[in-house]
């Protein structure tokens, strides 16, 4: 007892000793000053990181505004000299971030340079001066060429090219680079750039200043006995399994299709997960075989790799004697006849055809994808689409085994959007604002936000659903029904995280119309799945079934809603919720492993005389509408 008495006393006194230092520390002026509020902490952030970080600093500013300006219900505690400080601050940031952009333009920091481009272009800083995105892109291009990274630097030049267009004098070196490396259908591309910027004139070309032995080659045509030659068989050894007792080899196999002379190779993430993911502790080797199954094994190794659209940059020790273009990639329309030339089974550079069934399926998390009909078995994951010109359309990656006929492929345009991430190696990072949107009204389809996730970007800038996006950048998206999410997603894709984005945002109810300016952060893996661990359940159901549910008073101990509005073509709505159903919520659990989301509810719909029915939905977390 004396023991326990005796560590008490020694604990108070270590206690009383460390407040004596503190006091003595303090003056009597800080020890009497009242505590600092939560705005002058935030304050004291924008501060801080106008000189540290000026993009975190517009994103505190607008968030600063968000939560304390006029429209806000602390209105009253942001004076005019408060409103004076964030314009200077939001000024200062600007400045920084235009110093920031000459130091990476001085020092070749190209990609740092336009990011920093973009960012002050959402602001409306005019960058002319110190270097347009376009100008910059076009720098990239020709380091790359220079460097020998020919496929970046076709990838750069493009992306320049369609913001502004490029005069011939720009496009001639990167026509003959294609032409060198044996690309006839990039060497196309420049050519139809190069002859369009002739007959707009632009710089006083003409059509004789294109070397004749470069057109006559890209005018030529590729035959697809030429293009098998460059689609490699992709196999993953991960050693043996046991089931039942049983062992047996466990292998994967694939498809694969080169993209670059120097051994850079497309495929399937899923086809090569083991080779990257973390989570998988077995063994596993990868190689990808040139011919049948005598041919020797070449071992490859994972470059770069885009989880959310199942593909994967891969490098091998092996000159191909045909490279794909990924540059003037085919945009296809439903009925167009289409190539797939992949591995079915281990059954190397077979050959299919078919016919592209319909455009705009939603079945990855960005963007959506092309429907097939050509025969796609087990293997050909990863293998190229093609069009009748020789262009490539897109790239095999999922089938379904009991429809016959019912194949996807991912969009090329996507393919070339993706690939200067998965240039750079490892996991390629995508922005994210946080949201979940669905399409709203009939006669003209507007972009919705009907769920904004906790501690997201957007949730930091008080963004609130219900709230309609008119425009990112400045550019306004419209699209036909079910076109609308991928659009708005192709708008954010180039970015990277950290950048900044502006949004104009409407609120229905108000008829008010603002500009927000957001910083994006990185996307998670499954964004939903890190919501749901976040966030209530009852507003999980918005992002999740389409349902977004009121409080109502319910009795017991289960909680009780009232179904507020259900998202047209939603889980909600396939199952006959309408709105003023009661709900009551029984349970939610998640499966991270299956990657789906349960909720149990009792239901009593009005359609049916309010019998109460108990379902349980089945919802997966991977969710196509977030942005």
């Amino acid at each position: 007892m004396k023991k326990k008495y005796k560590y008490i006393f020694f604990r108070c006194l270590a206690v009383f000793c460390v407040l004596g230092g503190f006091f003595a520390c303090t003056s009597a002026e800080e020890r009497l000053s009242p505590p600092k509020s939560t705005s002058e902490y935030r304050m004291a952030d924008i501060e801080k990181y106008t000189a540290e970080d000026p993009t975190r600093a517009i994103h505190l500013i607008m968030g600063y505004r968000a939560t304390y300006g006029e429209r806000s219900r602390y209105a009253q505690d942001f004076s005019d000299e408060t409103a004076k400080r964030l314009e200077e601050l939001e000024q200062q940031a600007g400045i920084n971030m235009r110093d920031a952009q000459a130091l990476a333009l001085r020092e070749e920091r190209w990609e740092d340079a336009a990011s920093l481009a973009r960012s002050l272009s959402a602001m409306g800083i005019t960058v002319e001066n110190t270097g347009a995105e376009p100008e910059i892109i076009l720098s990239e291009a020709r380091a790359a060429m220079e460097e020998g990274s020919n496929l970046k630097a076709f990838l750069s030049a493009v992306r320049s090219h369609e913001l502004k267009p490029l005069s011939l004098s720009d496009l001639l070196p990167f026509l003959e680079r294609a032409v060198e490396q044996k690309q006839r259908r990039t060497a196309a591309f420049f050519l139809q750039a190069a002859d369009e910027a002739t007959l707009k004139g632009r710089l006083g070309e003409t059509p004789a200043a294109i070397p004749p032995n470069l057109r006559e080659y890209a005018e030529g045509r590729d035959m697809v006995s030429d293009m098998v030659k460059g689609v490699a068989t992709v196999l993953v050894d991960r050693g043996f399994r046991t089931e039942r007792g049983m062992t047996y080899p466990d292998r994967i196999l694939g498809s694969a299709f080169f993209v670059d002379s120097s051994g850079l190779l497309i495929t399937n993430y899923h086809v090569i997960a083991s080779e990257v993911d973390p989570s998988y502790e077995g063994y596993s080797r990868m190689y990808i075989r040139m011919g049948d199954a005598s041919s020797p094994r070449i071992r490859a190794r994972a470059v770069g790799w885009d989880k959310a659209m199942d593909l994967a940059l891969i490098k091998a020790d092996y000159k191909s004697d045909y490279v794909f273009p990924v540059i003037d990639r085919g945009i296809p329309k439903a009925g167009d006849t289409i190539y797939a030339i992949g591995s079915p089974g281990g059954l190397e550079k077979t050959v299919t055809q078919g016919i592209v069934s319909a455009l705009g399926r939603r079945f990855l998390q960005l963007g959506d994808v092309i429907q097939i009909d050509a025969a796609i078995h087990p293997g050909n994951s990863g293998g190229p689409i093609i069009d009748r010109d020789g262009r490539l359309v897109g790239i095999a990656f999922a089938g379904v085994e009991q429809y016959q006929g019912l194949n996807f492929a991912i969009p090329a345009e996507r393919l070339a959007a993706a690939l200067p991430a998965m240039l750079k190696g490892g996991k390629a990072e995508r922005p994210w604002l946080g949201l979940t949107i669905a399409e709203a009204g009939s006669s003209s389809l507007r972009a919705e936000i009907i769920y904004v996730a906790p501690y997201t970007p957007a949730w930091e800038q008080k963004l609130q659903e219900g709230l309609i996006i008119n425009s990112i950048n400045g550019e306004k998206v419209t699209a036909p029904q079910g076109f609308l999410i991928p659009a708005l997603q192709d708008r954010l894709f180039p970015a990277r995280p950290g950048e900044l984005v502006s949004l104009e945002l409407t609120d229905p109810e108000t008829g008010v119309t603002e500009r927000r300016i957001i910083r994006t952060a990185s996307r998670p893996e499954i964004p939903l799945a890190e919501a749901a661990e976040k966030d209530s359940k009852e507003r999980m159901a918005a992002p999740l079934y389409g349902m977004i549910l009121a409080p109502a008073v319910g009795k017991g101990f289960s909680v009780s809603f009232f179904v507020k509005r259900v998202i047209r073509g939603s889980i909600a709505d396939e199952v006959g919720l309408s709105e003023q159903d009661p709900v009551s919520i029984k349970a939610f659990r998640i499966e991270k492993e299956s990657g789906i989301a349960f909720m149990d509810i009792s239901v009593k719909k009005r359609r049916s005389g309010f019998i109460e029915t108990f379902m349980r939905l089945p919802a997966l977390l991977d969710s196509p509408d977030t942005l």
